[in-house]
């Protein structure tokens, strides 16, 4: 069966995908834009030359205004002009203190030259250079890709953060609705169902029978208690996490195929966590039968209590088909099932219990296709 997840995850996949496309294509229109500019000014810098060469020119044609005009039109362009020696004749638009001005440093010089250099052939036989730099607007549309990679990555980043707040805000808003109107429901039924105990009682019936029978009424009143506390904030206190898997376990035990072996290897004295033995009993009993329908009802259950400094440790291994290494986070959200019948909502419960209600954490800590899973939850200790 497909999961919702599956989808989103393609369409989350399309629109990073998308994302990426435009971000490559505005780098692209802006790497064009700014060769563009760049070969613009290099025949700015090629007109500036030639006009450099002709105020030595003996030629009485040439218009010396034109010339003049045309080397003080350059006000954005760094611009260096030197002998074949390197000494700087002239330069223009750089900023130099008043020592630098005097003698113009070299490495400024030699830094030019590694960047652009026209060579000037002068008419008595020498040359001169032209070394110059990038405008400060060509510097600053070199920046521009980046920083447009910045805004459009971190728009992403919020849009993303925004619709899953979102999504998580509908969720617990759908959840805790359905719990408390499904505890409600229950209530007034449970309360029919122990009138009718208590009317038994006074009938000449197996009393073996009303037993069993009552024994299911406070199995309902515990499952309404449940969902009653989705939502709220349930008073947890310390209880020794050994005694609430044994006493969870003990139930399930009746109530799965004779051909689950459930194995245990608890701590040798008490561990004690803050938590709610209710809720704590409902993970317990999700991660069994979890692990039997992984099973197909046959196969081993093992539960293992290991003491830290601070932590607990319970991991809980079943010798079923295995999850995919890719679907390690998949599984604990809500809707996601491999089942043709389910609604994929036991593992999403178990890690709302376990990190909304007792502070914890509980991951896949490994699995392998066709040999089973280990699930992980880790809880903080605390005084009796």
């Amino acid at each position: 069966m497909k999961s919702i997840y599956d989808s989103r995850q393609r369409l989350k996949f399309l629109f990073i995908f998308t994302a990426i496309l435009i971000a490559i294509a505005s780098w692209v229109i802006s790497d064009m834009l700014i060769k563009d500019l760049a070969h613009e000014e290099r025949h700015k810098m090629e007109v500036w030359a030639e006009a450099t060469r002709l105020t030595a020119s003996k030629d009485a044609a040439v218009d010396m205004s034109l010339v003049l005009k045309i080397l003080q039109g350059n006000t954005t362009i760094p611009v260096v002009l030197c002998n074949e020696q390197d000494s700087v004749l002239f330069f223009k638009n750089i900023d130099l203190s008043d020592n630098e001005v005097e003698r113009f440093p070299q490495a400024k010089v030699q830094e030019l030259k590694s960047k652009n250099t026209i060579a000037i052939d002068m008419e008595d036989g020498t040359f001169q250079y032209v070394y110059y730099d990038d405008s400060i607007i060509l510097k600053r549309l070199l920046v521009f890709p980046f920083a447009q990679l910045a805004v459009v990555f971190v728009f992403i980043a919020i849009a993303f953060l925004a619709l899953a707040s979102t999504k998580r805000a509908e969720q617990n808003k759908v959840w805790v609705g359905l719990s408390k109107e499904t505890a409600h429901q229950l209530g007034t039924p449970i309360s029919s169902l122990i009138a009718w105990l208590e009317y038994l009682r006074t009938k000449e019936i197996d009393t073996s029978l009303l037993n069993e029978m009552e024994k299911d009424v406070k199995r309902l009143e515990t499952i309404a208690e449940r969902f009653s506390k989705i939502g709220s904030n349930p008073d947890p206190i310390p209880v020794d996490i050994n005694d609430s898997i044994r006493t969870a376990l003990g139930y399930m035990s009746t109530r799965i195929s004779s051909k689950v072996k459930i194995y245990t290897h608890l701590t040798a004295t008490p561990v004690f966590v803050l938590m709610n033995d209710s809720l704590f009993a409902w993970v317990i009993e999700n991660l069994t039968k979890n692990a039997v329908d992984a099973m197909e009802g046959q196969g081993e259950i093992t539960f293992q209590v290991e003491e830290r400094d601070k932590l607990v440790r319970i991991d809980v291994t079943d010798t079923g088909k295995g999850i995919a290494k890719s679907k390690f986070k998949t599984v604990f959200h809500p809707g996601y099932t491999t089942k043709k019948r389910g609604w994929g909502l036991g593992l999403s419960l178990v890690k709302r219990i376990i990190e909304s209600y007792h502070g914890g954490k509980i991951f896949v800590k490994n699995s392998e296709l066709g040999k089973g899973t280990t699930f992980r939850i880790e809880l903080r200790k605390c005084k009796s």
